[in-house]
């Protein structure tokens, strides 16, 4: 055992330097990402509200999550599902041929057209909801209700932000919008740096369709980046909360219609200050994303023969 010990230590000793190199990310990594994950884990097993210490209560917010949170049960918890089940795949989707598209044309016209799609990534929430809330005002003035109505297809000006009906549909375009971020420019460089060679070669081998060649030749070729946007997107997703009520103007969403877990976590945690179970919410919430990125891995993932 002591053998096994003094070369374990003479190995880490030999690479001394290595480890100084990466000392710095792992002390941020330790000090910002697994020690607050391993407290929220700790804290939600507790009843906490900033004021008296945690007192520990074991399993009950978990158990009031999913049997007594109403709010929770018929609004955050299917809201969130139908937003992140459109937004998810539908922006990781639209990412991707966006940048298809953007990879065959010609170089110089190439680098605006990325700049383009991703600058709107670069707005946050109060930004965007500026941005939109002239297009999507609630009368005659408002940019969509002035162009149907001009067109015919509605009689009256619509509530697109303050109405149950139409919020959730305005939270999803606007989030699809914004949705073009680090993930779109991770595919678009995988696109570009495809081996030209492998496009020969599968016409050779009978390939005659672009088509085909996405999904032979492009899709194969890259699958880190499509992993790496399939985890971004799934973040970017899970964690988008704040637009249905900078929309809207009101907190809570008009009938709770736009009303995510992150809202949900925002209303435990800085308007209730019940600290504990809005840990136990933000747990439940990393278990969803963790659920997904295994999905995405198996999708995307290098397999061991590859």
């Amino acid at each position: 055992m002591m053998r096994k010990n003094k070369t374990f230590f003479a190995t880490v000793w030999s690479y001394r330097v290595s480890y100084l190199f990466i000392a710095p990310f792992m002390i941020c990594f330790t000090v910002f990402i697994m020690i607050p994950v391993a407290a929220a884990f700790g804290l939600s097993f507790t009843y906490f509200n900033s004021l008296e210490p945690p007192r520990f209560v074991g399993w009950d917010n978990f158990r009031y999550m999913i049997s007594q949170d109403l709010l929770f049960i018929k609004f955050a918890l299917p809201n969130t599902f139908k937003f992140s089940v459109i937004v998810g795949p539908g922006g990781y989707i639209a990412a991707f041929m966006l940048a298809w598209l953007i990879s065959i044309l010609p170089g110089r016209s190439r680098k605006w057209f990325a700049l383009a799609m991703y600058s709107p990534s670069l707005t946050g929430g109060v930004a965007m909801a500026i941005v939109w809330q002239p297009m999507l005002t609630g009368d005659r003035i408002g940019y969509l209700n002035s162009f149907l109505l001009k067109l015919g297809l509605i009689g009256e000006p619509q509530l697109w932000v303050t109405s149950k009906e139409y919020l959730m549909t305005s939270m999803i375009g606007v989030t699809l919008w914004s949705s073009m971020g680090i993930g779109f420019l991770a595919m678009l460089a995988g696109i570009l740096n495809v081996n030209a060679e492998l496009y020969e070669a599968g016409k050779l081998d009978g390939i005659k369709s672009r088509l085909e060649e996405i999904w032979y030749i492009t899709i194969p070729s890259m699958k880190p980046q499509m992993l790496f946007g399939a985890v971004m997107a799934i973040v970017g997703t899970f964690k988008a909360g704040g637009i249905g009520t900078q929309l809207s103007g009101m907190n809570p969403t008009p009938e709770y219609s736009g009303h995510l877990i992150v809202n949900h976590i925002n209303d435990y945690g800085f308007i209730r200050m019940e600290l504990g179970y809005a840990t136990a919410l933000s747990v439940f919430l990393l278990f969803m994303m963790y659920l997904a990125n295994k999905f995405c891995w198996r999708l995307f993932g290098t397999k061991e023969d590859e």
